[in-house]
């Protein structure tokens, strides 16, 4: 049996205290594996959010333990937290967030910048060919639509090749086929380079498209196993 990239173990996380404590997380178990593009999904409110700071080192669980490649991330000083966000964890934001001064390819430029590294140039190029955006890797963020910006979001996160790519509604500003089309890359881009990918969404139109689905209501979770794609 394969050992899960990522796993929460027995996740508590309590906000406030007494009267007013509030439960953002209750007895959370999640995990992925390497190829694997799991869903998270759940209204607004739900726990998505907290779940995804925990599992990116952001914020320390109440109670339980995040496991990255079997370590633990709450026996890690946050010197070695930062450098595990870096080194391990690709992100994927609702809005690309990508820097609005910087071409496609100096997008990836920076990325070595902060590593500390030649540009990379053939990887560059050839996560642009993959994601269809080789015609645009001079072109700078606005002169891009939503769904070539969020491809450049996902070619970027990839680039860094981590273990774990963290999407956190990263179709909420695109239209139904834009959607699709991205939840669909982030799809083959797991199974193809052998990535674990989870994706944090409210809509249930695209989790035919995942592997393994989980559902957080009111800060439980649960593993859908009649939801995973066919």
């Amino acid at each position: 049996m394969s050992t899960a990239v990522l796993a929460l173990q027995h996740i508590n996380k309590q906000f406030g205290h007494g009267h007013t404590a509030v439960t953002a997380l209750n007895d959370a178990n999640f995990e992925v594996n390497a190829g694997e593009f799991v869903a998270i999904i759940g209204p607004s409110g739900s726990g998505k959010s907290t779940f995804l700071t925990i599992a990116a080192g952001l914020q320390t669980p109440t109670s339980g333990q995040v496991l990255l490649n079997g370590q633990a991330l709450t026996k890690q000083s946050e010197k070695e937290r930062l450098a595990y966000r870096f080194n391990e964890i690709g992100f994927i934001l609702q809005s690309s967030n990508l820097i609005p001064f910087l071409t496609v390819t100096e997008q990836f430029k920076l990325v070595d910048k902060m590593a500390h590294r030649p540009f990379q140039q053939s990887a560059a190029l050839e996560l642009l060919n993959e994601l269809a955006l080789s015609d645009v890797k001079n072109a700078y963020p606005n002169e891009l639509s939503g769904g070539e910006r969020q491809r450049v979001a996902i070619a970027r996160a990839l680039y860094n090749d981590p273990s774990v790519i963290l999407a956190d509604e990263p179709t909420a500003s695109l239209d139904t086929p834009r959607s699709i089309d991205v939840v669909q890359r982030l799809a083959a881009e797991a199974h193809q380079h052998n990535k674990a990918i989870v994706m944090v969404t409210h809509d249930q139109r695209l989790i035919s498209h995942c592997d393994v689905v989980y559902r957080i209501e009111d800060g439980n979770m649960t593993r859908d196993n009649t939801a995973t794609a066919q």
